[in-house]
C-alpha cells in the first residue's frame, strides 16, 4: 500500500474505532498475554506497522518496549503525531533494521498480500533470526481468493492467504505454527457477496482499477458495535474457526 496515501488517511481515521481494527488488535493482545502473560516489559516489533493503530494500543495496555517500522512515509508521519517509535523502513531492505535486536514479539499483519514471494521469505528469516528462542511472532492476512475484490485491488493486494501457506513461510525459516484461525466466519456471506460483486464489476470493466479506493470505512455507531459483537460471538464459539475472510495465526522459532 506504500504510497496510497489517501489509504493510510482512512487508515489512520478509523482504526481506533473501527469493529474489525478492534477485533485484530484484541486478537494480538490476548495472543501476547497467553505467551507472557503480565510481563509489559517485553520487546515487541511490529513489522508494517501502518499508522500505528496497533502500537497504540499497546502502549495504551502498558506495553512501553514497542517499536515498530513501516515502507511508507505518510505511515510513520502518522505514527510520528501518535508520539510513537517508528522509522521509514521497506521489506526490501529489512535486514538493515536494528540489525543487533532481539524481541520478545514480533507482530507483521496483513503485509505479506503486498510482498512477492522472495520478500516473504526474507522477511520471514529475519522475524526467525531476530526472534528471542522463546519469542512469538503474530501474523494476520487476508485469506481465500473467493474475498477478492476493489479492496485487494485499492491497496495493491497481490494475493490473499490460506494456512498452508504461512505454515509453509514459516517451515522455510524453521518456525512452527502455534495458533491458527481464520474470522469473521458469521460475516462470511455479506463479506462474499460484496466482495464477488466488485470482483465482477472489475472482470467487466464496469470499474476502473485506477478509480478504486477501498472499503476500509466506519459505518454507524450501531452497525460497527453489532459487527464487532457478533466476531466476538464467533470467537466464543469457534476458537479455531474454518474460514473466514482474514487468516490470524502465531507461530514459534523451532
Amino acid at each position: 500500500m506504500i504510497g496510497h496515501r489517501v489509504e493510510y488517511e482512512k487508515m489512520y481515521a478509523v482504526e481506533r474505532e473501527l469493529w474489525w481494527y478492534r477485533i485484530l488488535h484484541q486478537k494480538a493482545l490476548k495472543a501476547i498475554e497467553q505467551s507472557f502473560g503480565s510481563d509489559k516489559t517485553i520487546t515487541i516489533l511490529d513489522a508494517g506497522c501502518g499508522t500505528g493503530g496497533l502500537l497504540s494500543f499497546l502502549r495504551e495496555n502498558g506495553y512501553q518496549n514497542a517499536v515498530g517500522f513501516d515502507g511508507s512515509e505518510d505511515a510513520v508521519a502518522f505514527c510520528k503525531e501518535r508520539q510513537l517509535e517508528v522509522e521509514l523502513c521497506r521489506f526490501e531492505t529489512i535486514n538493515a533494521f536494528r540489525s543487533d535486536n532481539q524481541y520478545d514479539v514480533i507482530i507483521c499483519d496483513d503485509v505479506f498480500y503486498c510482498l512477492n514471494e522472495s520478500d516473504m521469505g526474507q522477511a520471514m528469516r529475519y522475524f526467525r533470526n531476530h526472534l528471542k528462542p522463546n519469542g512469538l511472532f503474530v501474523t494476520n492476512n487476508n485469506a481465500f481468493n473467493a474475498f477478492y475484490g476493489t479492496h485487494d485491488v485499492a491497496v495493491g493486494g497481490k494475493r490473499r492467504f490460506v494456512r498452508a501457506d504461512i505454515q509453509r513461510l514459516g517451515q522455510q525459516a524453521n518456525m512452527r505454527v502455534v495458533y491458527s484461525t481464520y474470522w469473521s466466519m458469521f460475516l462470511s456471506p455479506l463479506i462474499l457477496a460484496v466482495r464477488q460483486w466488485q470482483a465482477l464489476k472489475l472482470r467487466k470493466g464496469w470499474e476502473r482499477p485506477e478509480k478504486i479506493v477501498s472499503d476500509v470505512e466506519l459505518p454507524s455507531p450501531f452497525v460497527n458495535k453489532t459487527l464487532f459483537v457478533l466476531v466476538k460471538l464467533e470467537e466464543m464459539i469457534f476458537p479455531q474457526s474454518p474460514f473466514g475472510s482474514s487468516l490470524f495465526m502465531t507461530l514459534r522459532p523451532c
